[in-house]
């Protein structure tokens, strides 16, 4: 479970880190060598998987999820290998980003049009300036709009249709603050519902969100954090059934590619286990092939390959690994943020007055 809370969550538990501890710098960790970075094996097995036979079972997969930790580079240097061997196989894919809105839809599809244009790279500066503005990301990191950015631009390059996924940043505060029965009737109408529940699963997923707030329970908050995580995959899970359906409609696009199929950018934590996002798709669109590549930072400490391939055990859900395949990377940091957090919030109590 503890992969799955940082690969999901980081944001969260950085926004309480800083609360605390004002985000001060850290020193610098030496990675660890681990003979499973760089592995690319089959979920159920852990048998390895030459990375040719993985794009032949991927060419033939309708929907493909490239499920990543947002911050490791690793990630998406690999989204970008798998991407580009579509292309090389005569395949245009279409692109579906968790990290975008589906509102955000046209900006990219703008961009795609544009995309084949050659410009100067005085142009293709304001260009990229422009869409990072009229995407809501011109306050956040240069590294993480980086790393998106550059399979924004492969799509455009190639002509590849791209859309956003999610609910809106506006949207998703709306249901954390205020729950979803403090929405107003227009805000729940313009949200898409599932209707799927599962007891066991709300409260393993309740139980991670604990986890990423080192163990403190917020209660009311708690409740909001899952209405959010519950209306985000139910979102994106409408969104990429509406990427397949449009994929139905168009055998081979101008270029004379076989279209599709449909790839996902999207965190690991919304696909883990078939959960998430893909049961709802399976639940929608119970005809698509759906196959899950988890590109998988390795543990703190040395850990067994069975270890990472344990299914999860759910009343409800048939327990399987967590992911088709699974593709090994280095960690972008060994630092467990809650061992500073209480540290820190430890320190603070002990210099209060009358402590």
């Amino acid at each position: 479970m503890q992969r799955l809370i940082y690969a999901v969550l980081w944001p969260v538990l950085g926004i309480v880190l800083c609360l605390f501890c004002g985000c001060a710098t850290t020193s610098k960790i030496v990675m660890r060598d681990d003979p499973l970075i760089g592995s690319l094996v089959k979920g159920e097995t852990g048998d390895p998987v030459r990375f040719a036979d993985l794009t032949e079972t991927l060419i033939h997969s309708d929907i493909i999820y490239l499920s990543e930790k947002h911050d490791n580079p690793m990630h998406h240097a690999i989204q970008h290998r798998v991407l580009q061997a579509l292309i090389d196989q005569g395949r245009a894919p279409i692109l579906g980003f968790e990290f975008f809105s589906y509102q955000d839809t046209p900006l990219l599809l703008n961009l795609v049009d544009a995309g084949q244009k050659k410009h100067s790279p005085k142009m293709e500066k304001a260009v990229e300036q422009r869409i990072r503005e009229k995407l809501g990301w011109k306050n956040q990191s240069n590294t993480m709009w980086g790393y998106y950015w550059d399979l924004i631009r492969l799509a455009a390059d190639n002509g590849l249709p791209a859309a956003g996924l999610d609910l809106s940043a506006t949207q998703k505060r709306r249901i954390t603050r205020k729950g979803l029965e403090g929405l107003s009737p227009i805000e729940l109408q313009q949200l898409f519902s599932t209707n799927l529940s599962n007891p066991a699963y709300e409260s393993y997923m309740k139980s991670v969100f604990v986890s990423v707030h080192c163990g403190m329970d917020h209660g009311r908050m708690t409740e909001r954090l899952y209405d959010t995580w519950v209306a985000r995959n139910d979102r994106m899970a409408l969104s990429v059934v509406e990427l397949f359906n449009a994929l139905q409609t168009q055998d081979r696009d101008e270029a004379g590619r076989k279209t599709g199929p449909v790839v996902i950018i999207i965190g690991a934590g919304h696909t883990e286990y078939g959960l998430g996002v893909m049961d709802r798709v399976h639940h929608l669109k119970p005809n698509a092939t759906q196959t899950n590549l988890a590109i998988t930072e390795i543990d703190r400490e040395p850990t067994d390959m069975s270890q990472y391939l344990a299914p999860l055990s759910l009343e409800g859900f048939d327990p399987v690994p967590p992911a088709d395949y699974l593709w090994f990377t280095q960690r972008v940091s060994y630092e467990d943020p809650c061992e500073k957090f209480k540290a820190m919030l430890k320190k603070r109590q002990n210099t209060r007055p009358g402590l």
